[in-house]
């Protein structure tokens, strides 16, 4: 059986709790901040109960138990570690530093980046063989297709334990070969950026670059409503690091939205991005 921990209480953390809960699957969600961890518990609690009006999780499955703590010993007993904290190639390379000092050799350890390599993440493990790339979408309990990014010294056995995982949450794993932004964010996060320029630019609204991008080109939702559900923070610091890992200008972070960031306005999460939401979720 698996038994799951997830490390950071934020969006994503969050999103893939409720995915594995609602599969049956037990999850031990780490965080450092408690009263963070207290807030997930009850937006889990409203995510599983809108996944299961939206037909998103399986019929007959119980609820997997819910977990929380403050210490990364807590995880010692999982059979998969999925980090989940902000994307900084250094936070996320002290977690999963962390995290293999306290699980068994040979669990598997997931990192869910959407744009750090997954080799470059590899170098501060003890067994890189274990480490392996998930890119889960947001919000990772409806949408059921996920990146999977296999890094060069990722082994076969790590590849076979993250299949099993993703099976067992019916997620629909493809995999890709590692590199800054993957398939996903190396186009998205490109065209989510110039989108923000053409509003900078004047040359239209937010609400007209995405009827546009839906309307004419099939966008589902427009790539600053997009980027609203990514949250500007993620998504700039996503386009830093693409920029950092390719030297391509185009990923330079526009400077709305940095602004926005600096404003707190960080999408849906705050309440208020490129778009207004009311209470922040």
């Amino acid at each position: 059986m698996h038994r799951l921990a997830v490390l950071g209480a934020g969006v994503m953390g969050t999103s893939i709790t409720t995915l594995a809960l609602g599969h049956g699957v037990p999850v031990t969600l780490i965080d450092i901040d408690p009263a963070r961890l207290g807030e997930a518990s009850d937006l889990i609690a409203r995510q599983l109960r809108m996944a299961r009006l939206m037909d998103a999780l399986p019929d007959g499955v119980g609820t997997g138990e819910l977990r929380t703590g403050v210490a990364v010993e807590d995880v010692a007993d999982a059979t998969a570690v999925i980090e989940a904290v902000t994307e900084d190639a250094a936070t996320k390379a002290e977690a999963l530093a962390k995290v293999c000092a306290v699980v068994r050799p040979g669990t598997l350890i997931v990192s869910n980046t959407s744009s750090i390599p997954i080799d470059e993440l590899a170098a501060s493990v003890p067994h890189p063989g274990d480490l392996v790339g998930v890119h889960f979408m947001n919000p990772s309990y409806l949408i059921p297709t996920v990146e999977v990014i296999r890094g060069p010294r990722t082994a076969d056995a790590a590849m076979a334990a993250v299949t099993a995982l993703l099976t067992a949450v019916d997620r629909r794993p493809i995999e890709v070969a590692d590199g800054p932004g993957f398939v996903t964010s190396r186009i998205l996060h490109r065209m989510i950026n110039d989108a923000v320029r053409v509003v900078e630019e004047g040359r239209a609204s937010a609400e007209a670059v995405d009827a546009l991008m839906q309307g004419c080109l099939g966008h589902r939702t427009g790539p600053l409503r997009t980027a609203d559900l990514i949250g500007l923070d993620n998504l700039a610091d996503s386009l830093r690091v693409l920029h950092e890992r390719t030297g391509d200008e185009g990923f330079r972070p526009a400077e709305l939205l940095v602004r926005k960031v600096s404003e707190g306005k960080l999408g849906r999460k705050s309440g208020r991005g490129f778009y207004e939401y009311g209470e922040a979720s």
